[in-house]
């Protein structure tokens, strides 16, 4: 086996399973709790089993892998030849996935970088495929932090979700921000910032706001070159449609995702989710 760096994140960077296995990324999972039922993200449990049971009213919450998982995980990859390894995950604003690759991180049998990457979904995932391309032309650990680190710095995520009660409901945003989202029947558009998820604007019809969600995706690519992703919940016709409008609109698109989230982002978001990441080569 020849040393070589290796890439670990987590379920929530929603990776075409092809992209897992060419790049030979691992990812770790997170767990949904369906009632008294604790669920892999990715295995267990489907996007769509979560969105019905939201929409019956059923409990659904979502926890972090735990650091045994991350320490098993980081022993298996350097018993495979991993000389070192960076560990990308979604924002520790928004979950303890990052603190407990942390925590497994000390005791792993090989040098371990973890990166709070502040992204969440394919904003995640395109920070994990820059590490795993560098490490694929030999940089070591540090070069590979680094992409990641600069591909996360050129990424935008910019949703729609039909009501802000999901992400209340969950602890994701704040009650106030959720009440400004609710207030007159307005529809909500959201961003990341910081690591965040933040109420950015309030539109007053779905339609206007998912042709706004377009407008935003389409003003951060320009004319540079980018991959962008559409991500869905129960809303895969919206999906297509706003994917096919922006490779229509940005000149400079090298690859175009279009994906239903996992359970635990749909768990926090409801269906009628749509999303659309941008990420600047």
């Amino acid at each position: 086996m020849s040393p070589h760096v290796a890439i670990v994140t987590d379920s929530t960077a929603y990776l075409p399973r092809a992209a897992l296995e060419r790049h030979q990324i691992t990812a770790v999972p997170l767990t949904v709790v369906l009632g008294d039922q604790a669920l892999e993200e990715g295995t267990e449990i489907s996007a769509r089993s979560v969105a019905q049971a939201l929409q019956k009213r059923r409990p659904v919450t979502t926890s972090r892998p735990s650091p045994a998982a991350f320490a098993e995980t980081y022993r298996t990859v350097a018993a495979a030849g991993a000389s070192g390894i960076v560990s990308l995950h979604l924002s520790a604003e928004v979950s303890g996935t990052y603190d407990a690759a942390v925590l497994a991180a000390k005791e792993a049998p090989v040098p371990v970088r973890v990166v709070d990457t502040g992204m969440v979904a394919m904003a995640l995932g395109f920070c994990a495929l820059a590490a795993a391309e560098t490490a694929e032309a030999g940089g070591d650990v540090d070069e590979g932090v680094a992409a990641a680190e600069k591909r996360a710095a050129g990424t935008a995520a910019y949703f729609y979700v039909d009501t802000l009660d999901y992400l209340r409901r969950g602890g994701r945003i704040g009650a106030a921000q959720a009440l400004l989202g609710s207030a007159l029947a307005v529809k909500p558009i959201l961003q990341l910032a910081d690591g965040r998820i933040e109420l950015l604007e309030k539109v007053r019809t779905a339609s206007k706001a998912i042709a706004r969600l377009e407008e935003l995706a389409a003003e951060r690519a320009g004319v540079g070159e980018v991959d962008i992703a559409v991500h869905h919940l129960a809303a895969a016709e919206r999906a297509d449609a706003l994917a096919e409008r922006l490779r229509e609109r940005v000149p400079g698109l090298r690859e175009l995702h279009v994906s239903e989230v996992g359970a635990v982002i749909g768990a926090h978001t409801g269906p009628g989710l749509l999303g659309a990441v941008v990420s600047a080569r």
